[in-house]
């Protein structure tokens, strides 16, 4: 008769328990969703070993550089951005080119933004991304680390 193998427990990360590191990016040269998708994963902290879907264990990330980010094909003009103000006819529709003329951190924010879950976790880690259009960022203080991607 085979014996029971003792139950394994499965690790479940605490908040209180969380260590959260700052990394910095530089998204020079770098495609949009490639780059998105790597943040995304560091922000909910599915990089580490004690993932826990439930519980915020992601870090905090610092994109600088977000003005010399690449988007492929003719998406620069075929790619559009909608907000709706509320009234009737309301509707803004601005392309990529534009955002990234404009406002080129808003451009990976709301690609960050959209590969988080839509609750309220995914809305506190959207909160940890900071993103900068130039070279230069405030978050000396915090020693992030360099991150190659």
């Amino acid at each position: 008769m085979a014996r029971a193998l003792p139950k394994q427990k499965t690790y479940l990360a605490k908040p209180g328990e969380i260590e959260k590191k700052w990394y910095v990016i530089d998204a020079q040269g770098k495609t949009l969703g490639k780059l998105a998708t790597k943040v995304a994963m560091i922000l909910m902290g599915k990089h580490k070993p004690i993932y826990t879907p439930h519980v915020d264990t992601g870090d905090y990330v610092v994109v600088v550089n977000a003005d010399k980010i690449v988007l492929t094909g003719k998406k620069l003009d075929q790619k559009k951005y909608y907000r709706h103000s509320g009234y009737p006819g309301g509707l803004k529709v601005v392309t990529a080119r534009q955002l990234l003329q404009k406002h080129p951190e808003k451009l990976v924010y709301l690609a960050v933004k959209r590969m988080l879950p839509k609750n309220t976790l995914g809305r506190h880690m959207i909160k940890k991304l900071k993103v900068y259009a130039g070279p230069d960022h405030p978050h000396q203080a915090q020693k992030p680390e360099k991150l190659e991607i």
